[in-house]
């Protein structure tokens, strides 16, 4: 007898009580269940007595929650205006990015990927994975080859592990998991965990 597949449970985030209910009505179908609505990240991040698979967060994800979205394990999927709040969402922890108009099938795509441990991004934000300045030096950094511990490091990065997970997985220290994510970051000129993945697989260095 085949198992049935549960759906991908969703928390959506948004300011504006139409918003928010329009966001909701958008995605929930067979394969993601809208189980949470609230107004801001931090309610929803503080969430206790629902098990969210995806937080779909209508608005900026700001410095301020950065952290707390990196700890919490939960996969975050803005929408967002334009390329220039993609880059800041990828940067401040979001694994996904899509445009604010965009088409239930895509929004519920990017959730169902980000849930999965992927990294989802709307193919009309162009590359938000880029730094905005770049120079020939990053370039040059970006195309150094990993040694064989950062690529490790870097596939479970893309696995959505945190660094003590990583750390328990390859027998190594939190610290030195550090050391590694701090060196992928300046080879491939990015600012976040996020970002790294991202580029990294653009460039061909991991399958996503």
């Amino acid at each position: 007898m085949l198992a049935v597949q549960k759906p991908l449970r969703v928390a959506v985030v948004a300011e504006d009580p139409l918003a928010r209910a329009g966001l909701g009505a958008l995605v929930g179908d067979d394969s993601v269940e809208v189980i949470a609505q609230t107004g801001l990240l931090s309610e929803a991040l503080a969430l206790r007595d629902v098990a969210v698979d995806v937080l779909l967060v209508d608005g900026e994800v700001s410095s301020e929650g950065a952290d707390s979205v990196e700890s919490a394990g939960v996969p975050v999927v803005a929408l967002v205006r334009d390329e220039a709040e993609a880059r800041a969402a990828l940067g401040h922890g979001a694994r996904g990015v899509v445009r604010r108009e965009a088409g239930a099938a895509l929004v519920r795509a990017a959730a169902v990927a980000a849930g999965a441990g992927l990294v989802a991004i709307d193919p009309s934000l162009g590359e938000p994975w880029a730094p905005e300045r770049s120079s020939a030096s990053a370039s040059a950094r970006g195309a150094e080859a990993l040694t064989p511990r950062e690529a490790e490091v870097l596939q479970l990065l893309a696995e959505g592990l945190a660094n003590k997970e990583i750390a328990a997985r390859l027998g190594i220290s939190d610290h030195t998991v550090k050391f590694h994510v701090n060196a992928l970051m300046v080879k491939l000129g990015v600012q976040s965990r996020t970002e790294a993945v991202v580029r990294a697989a653009r460039m061909g260095w991991l399958l996503l």
